[in-house]
């Protein structure tokens, strides 16, 4: 055997032999740069864009095996729905409820803001999916991305990578998709409206609040246990004071362990051989009408609630109603200081922001426990 014949036997065996072999996995490649570049270079949602695009990159590299070692097991962790919980244990020890419970009414503009979830799921049907697919793809609208993954991961996992790529794409373009949306809904009069400072939360309310809701939410619909019984704790952790170690690991060391594993199993299911269909596109395309229509759900109950107060409440804040915390308040924020300098909604926005994050939980808990079966 001469040199050439060694090195023509080394590029068959080499990926560069399953590129060409198989140009989808040039595309996949090209894909991974392309969310490297939104989470780098763009900085859009980078502590989740980099590790999903880096699995993505991973799982596309041709006979490199990585899918059926390293990666499947850290895919367990996806599967059984280990890590979205997980992470909603860190959320709840860094996540304040105080303006919630200081104005219980925000869980209004929440529920509003899930509008969007119900809307994709009956777009989805349209379009042919199966009911439990279609009920996946509309969790997005909740802008929650580990909501969405939990969900996925249950009834579509042949679509999660599609859907976790498209949840956390859209919470990225907050900034970018609401402002028009909100002027669009609500009037100039309507942004202008300054809201009165909300009262003191005490401790103990602080305390009880964790535990009534998860007593509450567990028992009317039990599917949401993993998330809002991990929130609500973590939540717990960091409100006694008492557990201030706990709290603080939940916060840092655990969820930037999990995030990372949860990125990268996640990006690892986008193969290009499944990935690049006409159903992912569908599933970006239906993500984009769900978040719209959330935020869209959530200005409308604002609009309402500042009519019903006789203008106390800043309709602007209804939009902060989506799940993604705190981003969406900071954009109610800000759009607000466009309309009146004045203007401080940030605090008020909280609430409708953290009501969010229990409602998408318990949406998704619904379609789990409508669907779960099918």
């Amino acid at each position: 055997m001469n040199i050439l014949d060694i090195l023509g036997m080394i590029f068959q065996e080499s990926g560069f032999a399953g590129l060409i072999e198989d140009p989808r996995y040039l595309v996949m490649i090209l894909v991974a740069c392309l969310l490297l570049y939104l989470g780098i270079g763009k900085k859009y949602e980078p502590l989740l864009m980099i590790p999903i695009a880096f699995g993505v990159l991973l799982a596309n590299l041709p006979r490199t095996g990585i899918t059926d070692g390293l990666i499947h097991y850290l895919s367990l962790g996806v599967e059984y729905g280990i890590y979205p919980s997980l992470v909603f244990l860190g959320t709840g020890a860094m996540t304040d409820f105080g303006p919630l419970i200081a104005n219980p009414s925000s869980l209004l503009m929440g529920a509003g803001a899930q509008f969007g979830i119900f809307t994709a799921f009956l777009l989805a049907l349209v379009l042919g999916f199966e009911p439990k697919v279609a009920a996946a793809i509309g969790v997005i609208g909740g802008a929650d991305g580990p909501t969405a993954i939990l969900t996925a991961s249950k009834l579509a996992m042949d679509f999660l990578p599609a859907i976790a790529i498209a949840a956390y794409s859209y919470m990225a373009l907050i900034p970018m998709i609401q402002p028009p949306l909100m002027r669009l809904c609500t009037t100039e009069t309507e942004r202008k409206t300054v809201m009165k400072q909300a009262r003191k939360v005490s401790k103990t309310e602080r305390i009880i609040f964790p535990i009534a809701v998860t007593i509450f939410v567990v028992l009317l619909i039990p599917d949401t246990a993993p998330l809002v019984g991990m929130l609500m704790f973590g939540n717990l952790l960091k409100e006694t004071g008492l557990t201030d170690r706990l709290s603080d690991t939940a916060q840092n060391a655990l969820t930037n362990i999990v995030i990372i594993f949860l990125g990268v199993s996640v990006g690892a299911k986008a193969v290009a051989t499944t990935f690049l269909t006409l159903r992912t596109i569908e599933i970006i395309v239906l993500g984009l009408i769900a978040f719209s229509f959330s935020t869209i759900g959530g200005l409308l109950i604002g609009k309402i609630m500042y009519r019903v107060t006789g203008g106390k409440i800043n309709p602007l804040i209804g939009s902060a109603g989506v799940s993604a915390v705190p981003m969406a308040a900071r954009v109610s924020q800000i759009e607000g200081q466009k309309a009146n300098p004045s203007n401080y909604l940030l605090m008020h926005a909280m609430g409708p922001n953290v009501a969010g994050v229990i409602g998408s939980a318990v949406a998704a808990g619904f379609m789990l426990k409508m669907f779960g079966s099918w």
